[in-house]
């Protein structure tokens, strides 16, 4: 089958049901989207599908179709992705990082759908994505950050 990730076309030789998560990591060698809990439950793994934020962990390569998939490694070539990368930087948010990309790409879902999210609307966006090492506060203020941008 052919997947589109980041922009380029992909041969996948897979099983139709393999995680999209395994594909990106294993066989197209995307290894920035994580393994977190394998349930989708944490947001380790959040990828954006046809635009929308999706679990990779459970989400079965074919059901991906011809929809773009976009990963962290390719969401700092978007505006959107650009401005909440460069303001997780400004703001410091990472600790020890596992969650972070999943937390990127969510938060860069929801300027996309939001570019002036107030702190419920993020929480409420953001609630799916686990941090272990509790910079919760960190990424809100990365979120408004990104959003006084402009850039999204």
């Amino acid at each position: 089958m052919k997947l589109k990730v980041n922009g380029k076309v992909h041969e996948i030789d897979s099983e139709p049901d393999t995680p999209l998560l395994w594909v990106l990591r294993d066989i197209i060698g995307l290894t920035g989207t994580k393994f977190g809990c394998g349930v989708a439950l944490c947001g380790a793994c959040t990828v954006h599908v046809g635009g929308e934020p999706r679990r990779s962990c459970i989400l079965p390569v074919s059901m991906v179709g011809d929809a773009d998939v976009l990963t962290i490694e390719a969401v700092g070539g978007t505006p959107v992705g650009k401005a909440v990368q460069d303001a997780w930087l400004k703001v410091e948010v990472v600790q020890c990082g596992y969650c972070q990309a999943g937390q990127i790409m969510q938060a860069a879902a929801l300027l996309t759908a939001n570019p002036a999210p107030d702190d419920g609307a993020i929480d409420r966006a953001m609630s799916g994505n686990i941090c272990r090492c509790g910079t919760y506060p960190r990424i809100r203020a990365a979120i408004h950050a990104a959003a006084k941008q402009g850039a999204v």
